[in-house]
């Protein structure tokens, strides 16, 4: 079903054995036999149901074999749930980390199951209209009190870089096309000069999510309410339009058949808001007057290319974390196309 994260195929790539002997040690003081059942849909961190007979848990991993410096960091994403959880931002509760990648072959976090469903599609099948406008409002005022959250106060200070956020945004998404040829690396060529050239004098700093869209986040089993957001990995303090922006991209800017869109739906039909309405709901949380522009679309897009870039990448290399991967690496292409046919050049053309 979309509403229900998918199973994984196969069976977990670590020994069950060793993680048994390592909670019975260890928080969360969970009795009765350990069963482990890995769940499907995400495309960067393995991630396992963990249940007991007197607890329900998630237990999320990093992908096993060689990593990027700083990718798949599980600190960091146990760091904001554990900051948020005090927060109006809700999220699963945090149970344990453990960095010693001696337990299971990678390092780890546990953290508490919250019941509900996770909608895969972003048509939001099995709904009704009513219920479908109103998970996508939840959706807009859940992204805004993430924006508006005091991350001083939270103990985030030290993740603040000083500088242009927006700049190191381009400069990190322009690069996986420099290796690249032909049209491909002359589009994200294109692109990152556009922005270069466009960017923003003013900025702001806030907590962003990094990939906010209904399949990182868990709705209520009877009402359309978002009662646990997800995936925490590419948390930062950053710029809250292109927060915003890459959100837009991934749902009204996609088509289902590309990553479960809603580019080319009958918007009304299905009682979804279109993006001004949504952006609407959003402006009336958010804290921020900041407004999102061509500039901040575009870099959305770029960076949505980039990471299904890496999704190849790591496909190529045989451990990118859900099956598939090869062909949702193809997306790359597509998501630069989208951004350099917004460049004015392009669309003069």
């Amino acid at each position: 079903m979309t509403n229900a994260p998918p199973k994984a195929a196969g069976g977990p790539d670590f020994d069950p054995e060793a993680l048994r002997a390592y909670l019975a040690q260890k928080p969360p003081d969970a009795t009765g036999e350990m069963v482990l059942e890995a769940i499907g849909g995400g495309q960067s961190n393995p991630t396992y149901f963990l249940s007991f007979d007197n607890r329900r848990l998630v237990l999320r991993k990093q992908p096993s074999g060689e990593l990027a410096p700083g990718a798949h960091d599980m600190g960091r994403e146990y760091r904001a749930i554990a900051a948020l959880a005090p927060t109006p931002v809700p999220v699963p509760r945090p149970v344990l980390l453990e960095t010693d990648r001696s337990i299971i072959g990678t390092a780890f976090y546990i953290m508490e199951r919250v019941d509900g469903r996770i909608f895969y599609d972003h048509r939001l099948p099995g709904l009704s209209r009513q219920d479908r406008t109103q998970l996508y409002l939840s959706f807009a005022d859940a992204l805004a009190e993430i924006h508006n959250l005091d991350w001083r106060a939270a103990g985030l200070t030290d993740l603040f870089r000083p500088g242009s956020f927006l700049e190191r945004q381009v400069e990190r998404w322009a690069r996986p096309w420099t290796g690249e040829e032909g049209e491909a690396k002359a589009q994200g060529a294109a692109v990152a000069d556009w922005l270069r050239a466009n960017r923003p004098g003013d900025e702001i700093a806030v907590m962003t999510h990094g990939d906010f869209k209904h399949s990182n986040a868990i709705v209520e089993p009877q009402n359309p309410r978002i009662v646990a957001v997800l995936d925490w990995e590419l948390f930062t303090i950053g710029e809250p339009m292109l927060d915003l922006a890459y959100t837009l991209a991934a749902i009204w800017r996609t088509k289902p058949d590309e990553y479960g869109g809603i580019l080319g739906c009958d918007l009304a039909d299905l009682g979804i808001p279109d993006e001004a309405v949504f952006l609407e709901r959003y402006y009336a949380t958010a804290k921020s007057p900041a407004r999102v522009s061509q500039f901040h679309y575009v870099l959305g897009l770029l960076r949505l290319a980039g990471i299904f870039h890496g999704i190849g990448q790591r496909a190529k290399a045989g451990i990118a974390a859900a099956a598939g991967a090869a062909e949702t690496a193809r997306l790359g292409g597509i998501y630069l196309r989208r951004a350099y046919d917004m460049l004015p050049q392009a669309a003069a053309a």
